[in-house]
């Protein structure tokens, strides 16, 4: 979870700096060292309830050369490096297999480093303020979605944890998570030969 995180955090950071805001950068957020990214009452909650959260990249979206097209992006840079890494492990999960050798330990990580991957993925692209899909949606739809965003972001958090709780975004993403993950290990599958 730790490592989703920080490459989740640095993301963000490194498509703010292609699209020319350096606020991150100027804040040590353009690092792959997790502590950077810890968030204390994130990283409790996460170690206690396995729920938790990251400090937030700072972003400036006012420095993007295309601001729509720079918040799009930055906001889409999260989950896709989440999507990208879960690849990876499920690529790294099933190379051994191609070549005959079976790690019990080795094996446990990547399935679990791309379990949690695509799970915050997934999770960070629901359509609800503070969380990427958000800010994705806003970038995508008219202004008058931003302006409705805007609105409810002080309430969110607050919507967002009875969401979770009482399990409605459980329900979203277990059948999302399986579609992704099938459709990552069959294409890896494919790749290495092995379907």
């Amino acid at each position: 979870m730790l490592l989703a995180i920080t490459v989740h955090e640095y993301a963000h950071a490194r498509a703010a700096y292609h699209f020319g805001d350096a606020t991150a950068k100027w804040q040590g957020r353009l690092s792959l060292n997790p502590l950077r990214h810890l968030d204390p009452i994130g990283t409790i909650t996460l170690i206690l309830f396995g729920f938790g959260w990251a400090k937030p990249v700072p972003v400036n979206p006012y420095n993007f050369h295309d601001y729509r097209k720079g918040m799009l992006w930055v906001s889409f840079a999260g989950p896709l490096a989440n999507f990208a890494l879960a690849f990876a492990g499920l690529f790294f999960l099933y190379l051994p297999l191609r070549l005959g050798y079976v790690w019990g330990f080795y094996l446990q990580f990547m399935e679990t480093l791309a379990v949690f991957n695509i799970l915050l993925g997934i999770f960070n692209l629901l359509p609800l303020p503070p969380l990427d899909g958000s800010k994705v949606l806003a970038a995508l739809a008219p202004e008058s979605a931003g302006r409705f965003y805007r609105q409810i972001e002080p309430y969110a958090p607050v919507l967002l944890m009875l969401l979770i709780f009482s399990g409605v975004t459980g329900r979203i993403i277990i059948p999302l998570f399986r579609y992704v993950y099938n459709g990552m290990a069959g294409l890896v599958l494919m790749i290495l030969g092995l379907f």
